[in-house]
């Protein structure tokens, strides 16, 4: 497992935490990407600290195939005096050098697999702490805006708002039925006012027939007194 997938994995903990506790929206994106940056430094820490032991490894690998080329130039010189008790001896030194090195190539190798590692890690957090930024305030607001739905929803579910409309229509209901029997009482009853005004529609009435009457009375005069056609 690298170490991105590790602190990956303590990001997503510390979310969940976070979440369950119902934390404020724009507080909790804070932290996450406070939670991606603390991993980012972590992980470029491990990389500085690797970069130091392969520059160590470096070291002692040039040591070893010095101490390897120093040996084999030992081995020629007893050799030329005729010294192979010597010239064996400086072989021996040669290979514990040269197998000293190989073993110091094989960490240098597998610490520059580490390194890529690390290095691929840090670009992909780098890019994450980046697209969260990015996405920072739009999270921020769907988070308050979820919350103001969660406690309309909340609302909603203590209070039955169903048993309310029907307490509503119940007592529109029974103003219906008070409205009623006033009506009820009303009836037949004429207030001063109603009278007097049905005596003023009654003189409306007496005054258009006596027009009337005297309209027709005029035409009928008319009609007497004119003289007959001639035939």
């Amino acid at each position: 497992m690298s170490i991105f997938s590790r602190m990956t994995d303590i990001i997503n903990s510390n979310i969940n935490a976070i979440l369950d506790k119902a934390e404020d929206p724009e507080k909790m994106v804070r932290l996450i990407i406070q939670e991606m940056e603390e991993a980012l430094v972590e992980v470029r820490s491990t990389s500085a600290r690797a970069i130091a032991d392969r520059k160590e490894l470096e070291r002692r690998k040039d040591w070893q195939e010095a101490e390897a080329s120093e040996w084999e130039r030992k081995a020629e010189v007893a050799v030329r005096k005729g010294r192979d008790d010597l010239a064996k001896g400086a072989i021996v030194e040669r290979n514990k050098a040269s197998d000293s090195m190989q073993v110091v190539g094989e960490e240098l190798n597998a610490l520059e697999d580490t390194l890529a590692k690390l290095n691929e890690d840090v670009g992909a957090l780098q890019a994450k702490i980046k697209d969260a930024k990015a996405r920072q305030n739009a999270i921020i607001v769907r988070g308050k805006a979820a919350e103001t739905r969660l406690g309309v929803r909340r609302t909603l579910s203590d209070h039955n708002i169903d048993d309310a409309i029907a307490r509503f229509e119940q007592y529109e209901a029974k103003i219906d039925d008070l409205e009623g029997q006033i009506e009820s009482y009303d009836m037949g009853q004429k207030t001063l006012s109603d009278e007097i005004s049905g005596l003023e529609v009654g003189e409306d009435v007496d005054d258009e027939l006596s027009e009337l009457k005297a309209r027709v009375k005029q035409a009928d005069i008319k009609s007497s007194s004119s003289p007959p056609a001639n035939k």
